[in-house]
């Protein structure tokens, strides 16, 4: 079945809506003719890639902290959803360090509240709870991670989304089977492309200096990433659900989704390529002083994918940077970022058809 016959009328929630890949995922869902709800906070970006997308139509969008569990629970009842996205997050590994007790009170309490809810409503099929390539702990040889290998994380953000996956594994076992709900984890590698304005992140850094006229400021220039374009994990999800919630009992309860392996740079690597194709001469500097620790390197194995769902990455890394380049030059030239983003949705599907 292809995603838009499986998704047509389907009822679906995303978790964390207003953010860069939860307003990608809605306008997918949105393309493919799902009813689509949305909780999250109020964007906390300017501009924001929700703000840019327009007017959403008839979709059915909150605004609540998934700290409170209450009035999340009555949002999830009220969407009666088939199907839920949990992006909801605090998603960043530097802000983690400033506020660690809110990092875990989101990603960790926040996932409980988000599940406690779904058990509650009666209507919800399947959840995929998206993760990260930080959840595994730091091997000493630099292979890439299976979704076998040990769960942990140094740092608050990466700790919190390894105990969200512990949650999730536990709330499965005592809980979802018996109700007859389908959970499961996404862990996709380290996500680019137009809309993304976080602070202390590469490509939102790399924009900003570009209309600077500045060089790019890098903390760990030699860091390696697994850099994928966000359709890439979104269209995993997709998949991913649309798996779970068939007849199929054999899907794994944890799928990474990484970029093929030619995509794995270091941060310094992708900083000269993005100035290239910007028509950027500026290059990038070293931040100077100490910096909160990362992980010097990080690849994932998305065998698993491949063998259990069909499903691998399709942009090699030029494409991915010229597709994220070329949202933000059309963003900057003020074109319609709507339809925009839709063509690039729409091209994607043609190359993973």
């Amino acid at each position: 079945m292809g995603l838009m016959s499986f998704w047509t009328g389907k009822r679906v929630l995303v978790t964390g809506h207003t953010g860069f890949k939860g307003s990608w995922l809605c306008l997918w869902l949105e393309h493919l003719g799902a009813n689509v709800s949305g909780i999250a906070l109020q964007p906390d970006q300017a501009p924001s890639m929700y703000g840019l997308m327009g007017d959403w139509g008839g979709q059915a969008h909150s605004i609540c902290d998934i700290r409170d569990a209450s009035g999340l629970t009555d949002l999830v009842k009220r969407a009666e959803p088939e199907i839920v996205f949990h992006l909801a997050a605090q998603s960043l590994v530097r802000r983690s360090y400033r506020e660690p007790a809110a990092t875990f009170a989101v990603n960790v309490g926040g996932t409980v509240n988000l599940l406690d809810a779904v058990l509650s409503c009666g209507s919800v099929r399947t959840v995929v709870v998206a993760t990260t390539d930080k959840v595994y702990a730091e091997n000493a040889n630099g292979a890439p991670y299976r979704e076998s290998d040990p769960l942990g994380g140094k740092d608050p953000y990466s700790a919190s989304k390894a105990a969200a996956e512990i949650v999730c594994a536990s709330y499965r076992d005592s809980f979802m089977e018996k109700a007859g709900i389908r959970l499961a984890t996404a862990r996709s590698g380290n996500v680019i492309g137009g809309g993304d304005w976080s602070e202390d992140r590469l490509v939102p850094d790399a924009v900003r200096a570009f209309g600077d006229g500045r060089p790019v400021a890098l903390r760990y220039p030699e860091a390696t990433r697994p850099w994928q374009h966000v359709l890439e994990p979104l269209g995993g999800y997709l998949a991913y659900a649309q798996a779970l919630t068939g007849a199929r009992h054999d899907v794994p309860p944890a799928i990474n989704f990484g970029p093929d392996p030619g995509n794995v740079a270091t941060v310094a690597q992708l900083a000269d390529e993005l100035a290239s194709v910007w028509g950027m001469q500026t290059g990038w500097i070293p931040v100077e002083g100490s910096h909160p620790p990362e992980a010097r390197q990080l690849t994932l194995d998305s065998t698993l994918a491949d063998r259990s769902l069909g499903w691998r990455p399709r942009l090699d890394r030029a494409q991915t940077i010229e597709w994220t380049c070329g949202w933000y030059k059309a963003m900057l030239s003020r074109a319609d970022m709507r339809a925009f983003t839709l063509r690039q949705i729409a091209d994607y599907e043609r190359l993973a058809a």
